[in-house]
């Protein structure tokens, strides 16, 4: 019984370790993909935004998770808002836009 658990165990450790290794190397692949098709989903919306006129782009911040853009940053107003997340949908790879986007206090009381 001992001889048998150690033959078990010299054959089944070592293919153990080698699906471990294929798993661990194919998660890092598709991380690294799906960080660059994020960099580049950032990267055109960035252009996107940059192309719309009126737009202060400097102001606006773009990231991007797993194809989940997120807007963050100052506009002047909701007409902007709309502007920048149009132009987000427009990217290829986009799955959804999370707007963060905020109007300061200042332009509330200015509009009232």
């Amino acid at each position: 019984m001992n001889k048998t658990c150690i033959t078990l165990s010299a054959f089944f450790l070592p293919f153990s370790l080698l699906l471990l290794a294929a798993y661990a190397s194919d998660t890092k692949q598709e991380d690294s993909s799906q960080y660059m098709g994020d960099s580049w989903i950032t990267t055109k919306v960035k252009a996107a935004i940059l192309d719309e006129p009126n737009l202060k782009a400097a102001e606006i911040k773009v990231g991007t998770i797993k194809g989940i853009v997120q807007l963050s940053g100052l506009i002047t107003s909701n007409a902007d808002s709309a502007k920048a997340l149009q132009a987000a949908h427009t990217v290829k790879g986009v799955k959804s836009v999370k707007n963060d986007l905020i109007m300061p206090l200042a332009q509330w009381t200015l509009r009232r």
